[in-house]
């Protein structure tokens, strides 16, 4: 059983530490235990309790009519919150409860209306990215296991991965290649495959390597296939210390190349990075990128 303190409840949920010991106090809607040692902490199913109280709150309910609802009414009203609002935080919140419980039917349900209701890039750009920026925080936490993290992150792979076979975009008239690829024993795809997804929809080419790519073959496929962009991630694969060589070698051995960069970690070396590369802060700016290629 995860142990959570106050604060861990307040970054996961948003509501207010001070708001949360109120509704303790005043309508008992959450029960803190205590350790050996006397220290306050709360479980899984405070969490989430938490979680579906907020969103409750958020679209108008009364906090003294939520506790009074069986669990079995609650779960209804969030259903139908996040079949019909477009409010992204109740997205974010139900999707997260769904990961926790790895329950794929309710994850599936709050993923497919989303989508139905503002678009696939959207739902990416606007709830996606938020909740696996929250996963974030609940891995600093030690809340989730890896079985919850990949359940969460092959879902959302396989939207991606339909999604970009959907794009029958006919190719622009100035299309350009892009070669897509992550570094070796680098695994975190997502943001790979999204900008798949947005190359393909502007009517460009992609040549996708995927994961875990040895550095020479990558090399080799961009001259042989003549790649006119190369694309590629930095999240957690290569150590700091590694990178700068990293950077400096791919610039050097694509000399002629333009390469876009993302993830945390090349951040830290923007101001450094040589004049061939290009580091990404977020999708809409590649997306500008884009359309000045069109």
């Amino acid at each position: 059983m995860i142990r959570y303190s106050i604060n861990d409840l307040e970054k996961i949920t948003g509501i207010k530490a001070h708001t949360i010991r109120i509704w303790e106090k005043r309508y008992n809607v959450v029960s803190p235990k205590r350790t050996p040692t006397n220290i306050r902490y709360y479980n899984d199913e405070d969490l989430l309790k938490l979680l579906n109280i907020s969103t409750l709150n958020k679209h108008g309910f009364k906090i003294s009519d939520i506790v009074s609802m069986p669990t079995e009414e609650i779960c209804e009203k969030i259903t139908d919150i996040s079949r019909s609002s477009t409010d992204f935080e109740s997205q974010i919140n139900s999707l997260t409860v769904a990961m926790i419980e790895l329950n794929e039917d309710a994850f599936e349900k709050v993923l497919s209306s989303t989508i139905l209701k503002i678009g696939f890039e959207k739902t990416v750009t606007h709830v996606l990215y938020p909740l696996l920026e929250k996963i974030g925080v609940l891995w600093q936490i030690g809340t989730i296991n890896p079985a919850q993290e990949h359940f969460l992150t092959n879902l959302i792979r396989q939207k991606m991965i339909v999604a970009i076979d959907g794009q029958n975009n006919p190719l622009s008239p100035n299309a350009k290649t892009f070669l897509l690829y992550l570094p070796e024993m680098e695994f975190h795809e997502l943001g790979l495959l999204f900008y798949n997804f947005l190359i393909k929809k502007h009517g460009h080419k992609v040549i996708y390597l995927g994961q875990n790519v040895p550095f020479k073959d990558m090399v080799e496929v961009v001259k042989i296939r003549n790649a006119d962009y190369v694309l590629t991630y930095f999240v957690a694969a290569i150590p700091p210390k590694e990178l700068p060589d990293y950077i400096n070698n791919l610039s050097e051995a694509l000399k002629d190349k333009k390469i876009f960069t993302s993830g945390y970690q090349v951040r830290e070396l923007e101001p450094k990075l040589p004049k061939n590369m290009i580091s990404l802060k977020s999708a809409e700016e590649f997306k500008d990128y884009l359309k000045a290629l069109t």
